[in-house]
């Protein structure tokens, strides 16, 4: 693996002033193993390790996904146009931007805020994407994102949420998904000095920005789910880019004083025992969360689940949680149980469940399971209901969840808002039909 230069305070600043002992930060060298803190760190905005995180991610908003919204994508007439990349790359500017503008302008409003608000959720995690600060390399991304951003974290402060900014994409892509912005078979993120240099940039000026608005905006989660599945390449890349990120985030003024935002880190698609011991607060390490989410619809042996072992299976994930040694929350997932949504796997491409997708084999027709929630049956609606409440029993033996996400263009069962709506989700987290549903 190339080495990399980190851009980061902590190396530069708070080592120079003697707060850290460090090795060089190349990808070669040994891994920074204790903080050596001379200085607690003040209040976060949130009362995280006492008070459970309830919440739901804006997904499909500030990132583009096709299955969130597909008018945008079907609305193109170009079936090249897979992600947010290939939005601006295969558009005319002008008809690209009117329709992002547009999507942003509407998508998600202030009565959204106010409903999840009103819905007893305490946290909202909001996707963006790098190209919003930084289109140098000539990108065909669009920006003007940032407004946006800042009008939420606005709404937040009058409402009394608190919000997570999650940097969903980087350059290069760290996972090779849509929903990075750009599709790609392999993730280039990680092989890159420039690529990670660029984020780390960005995670300073995330950082430096709203390190005075943490009565809002109490979390930032560096990278979204850095594609470890494959290889060590990505984990190593991933781990010191985490200890970067530390520096960034929790040292945001170039000095040796610290500030109150919390760092997020994703798993990276390891088993959390993985993680055991990574940056320990006896160490020095504090206001570290271990972001991991958790879908039971992406391999054939799930989909093939009956609703029953999907309930288990979330009920085995919160007893996981309990294990880990850093403070966990489940930052993604939902109450789908197949991956029947249109696009969920890209936009062209089908669903395992019913044998659509490349290589899978069939367990049962899409139809009854996925679209309007109008059309979903009362004996579907009471699994999605104790299958909800499984997930939040059992996520709540960790730090908390966010659910993925809150509005779909035409997939329900991933939508919290239409769950509130159709009566699945109840308007108060706490509430249960099923107390006993994880024994």
């Amino acid at each position: 693996m190339k080495m990399w230069n980190t851009h980061s305070l902590f190396t530069a600043a708070v080592a120079a002033l003697g707060i850290l002992s460090f090795t060089s930060l190349h990808a070669s060298a040994a891994p920074i193993e204790t903080a050596n803190l001379t200085k607690r760190a003040p209040a976060w905005g949130f009362p995280y390790g006492s008070t459970k995180i309830r919440g739901v991610n804006l997904g499909g908003w500030l990132v583009l996904e096709p299955w969130i919204t597909p008018s945008l994508f079907e609305g193109t007439g170009n079936s090249a146009i897979i992600d947010e990349w290939t939005f601006g790359q295969y558009q005319n500017y002008n008809t690209a931007h009117g329709k992002l503008v547009n999507h942003w302008n509407t998508f998600i409003t202030y009565n959204d805020l106010a409903a999840i608000k009103a819905a007893g959720l305490n946290h909202v995690r909001l996707p963006i994407g790098y190209w919003a600060w930084d289109i140098s390399r000539g990108e065909p991304y669009h920006q003007g994102q940032l407004p946006y951003l800042n009008q939420a974290i606005s709404w937040c402060r009058t409402l009394g949420l608190k919000m997570i900014i999650d940097l969903h994409g980087a350059p290069g892509s760290q996972n090779g998904f849509d929903n990075s912005g750009q599709k790609k078979s392999y993730p280039l993120w990680h092989t890159s000095s420039d690529n990670i240099a660029r984020t780390n940039a960005i995670i300073k000026t995330l950082a430096s920005t709203y390190s005075s608005q943490t009565d809002v905006v109490t979390g930032i989660a560096p990278l979204n789910e850095p594609a470890g599945f494959f290889g060590n390449d990505v984990v190593a890349a991933a781990r010191q880019f985490w200890y970067d990120s530390y520096g960034n985030i929790r040292y945001p003024y170039g000095t040796s004083q610290q500030g109150a935002i919390v760092e997020f880190i994703s798993d990276a698609f390891q088993p959390l025992s993985y993680w055991n011991n990574f940056m320990p607060w006896q160490n020095g390490f504090e206001g570290v969360i271990m972001d991991t989410h958790y879908y039971g619809v992406f391999s054939q042996a799930e989909v093939s689940r009956s609703w029953d072992q999907q309930v288990q299976a979330a009920c085995a994930r919160g007893n996981q949680l309990t294990t880990s040694t850093l403070w966990t929350v489940v930052g993604e997932w939902s109450t789908a149980f197949t991956d029947c949504a249109k696009y969920l796997n890209g936009r062209g491409i089908g669903a395992r469940y019913d044998g659509t997708y490349p290589g899978s084999s069939f367990v049962g027709s899409c139809a009854p399971w996925t679209g309007s929630g109008a059309n979903f049956s009362a004996t579907y609606k009471a699994f999605l209901r104790r299958f909800w409440e499984a997930q939040v029993t059992a996520f709540e033996r960790g730090q908390g969840w966010i659910y993925w996400t809150w509005k779909a263009e035409n997939a329900d069962e991933w939508s919290y808002s239409a769950g509130l709506n159709y009566g699945w989700i109840p308007q108060n987290p706490t509430q249960r039909n099923y107390p006993n549903v994880c024994g």
